[in-house]
């Protein structure tokens, strides 16, 4: 997951847009992202046909990280950070990449890609809520709790109560662990908030060696492939092998880097757009090429979680109210 930001904790509104604007080459860096981030579930699937979840994170990651390192090595950017705050890097790595990885990857190998990157679009929501809870000067306001709402009742939609026991339109243990993935994830939002001031490719790559150096020796000693002495690369067919390079060194490393230069270039409020391309991207390239299809219990779902964002972000209604006002 592809790893998808959360939305600003103070969504824009018409006394505070967004300053840095979206030209067209942000607009396409922003739309690769999307697609790329859009792919990870793509990937993800076909890996999953090869080697088993534990063994594809530790891949993800550990590649995925050795990339970063070079590529801050080329940018000849200081590592210092890395071992300065090393057991925070550790819990960051924990918290955005190993367990939500894992959980995400559990969860597809029985719902598949679209309707688990459907739910992944849910993590600004959760994140909206932890920070609440957690942090003083992100407290609750109407419109957030609104999104929330919405985007609850989007999953609602989704899960069914064929879920629970009235029919089997998607495992609940499944859709909970891609839950479980997203909460992961809102955790690691908030705990960030710390490294402020680090280079943001510092922090991908330093979260990035962190669960790797939890994954990598997990995957080794309790792996379904650790009996043939490695992660399993070396039985995986050509098509598994270059889907788990595109997972891990385009979907993941080269991702991090177009999210942070867009950050740079356009603000976060604006590079947080991606959250709702990512389930589009995602979902066409299953249709596409992995046989899935799209329910409309799905597409209803989809639709709840996309307002619940829009309603978080606060843009769309703030430029209608603008609107309405010059007329």
């Amino acid at each position: 997951m592809a790893t998808t930001p959360p939305l600003p904790s103070r969504a824009a509104t018409t006394a505070n847009l967004p300053v840095l604007a979206m030209n067209g080459r942000l607009w396409t860096l922003l739309l690769l992202l999307g697609l790329l981030w859009g792919g990870s579930f793509f990937f993800t699937q076909i890996v999953l046909r090869e080697i088993p979840p534990l063994s594809l994170v530790a891949l993800r990651v550990g590649l995925a990280a050795l990339a970063l390192l070079g590529f801050l090595a080329l940018r000849r950017i200081k590592l210092a950070p890395l071992r300065e705050r090393a057991g925070a890097f550790l819990l960051l790595g924990l918290l955005n990449n190993a367990i939500p990885f894992l959980l995400l990857a559990i969860g597809q190998k029985a719902i598949g890609a679209g309707l688990a990157s459907i739910l992944n679009a849910t993590t600004p929501l959760w994140t909206i809520l932890v920070a609440g809870m957690a942090l003083s000067d992100e407290r609750l306001d109407g419109r957030k709790l609104a999104g929330i709402v919405l985007g609850i009742l989007g999953v609602a939609v989704l899960v069914g109560p064929e879920a629970f026991g009235a029919g089997h339109l998607a495992p609940l243990p499944a859709i909970s662990a891609v839950l479980g993935a997203t909460f992961s994830y809102a955790l690691a939002a908030v705990f960030a908030r710390r490294f402020r001031g680090v280079p943001p490719t510092v922090v991908a790559t330093g979260q990035l060696c962190g669960s790797s150096l939890v994954m990598i020796p997990l995957a080794l000693l309790l792996g379904e492939s650790s009996a043939a002495g490695g992660l399993g690369l070396g039985a995986m067919t050509p098509a598994g092998i270059a889907a788990m390079l595109a997972l891990a060194l385009v979907s993941t490393a080269f991702a991090y880097i177009l999210y942070f230069e867009i950050v740079a270039r356009a603000g976060a409020t604006n590079a947080s757009l991606v959250t709702f391309l990512v389930p589009a991207a995602a979902i066409l390239l299953g249709i596409l090429f992995l046989g899935e299809t799209l329910t409309w219990r799905e597409v209803g779902g989809f639709g709840c979680i996309l307002a619940g964002l829009a309603a978080v972000d606060g843009r769309i209604a703030a430029n209608i109210a603008k609107t309405a006002r010059s007329r």
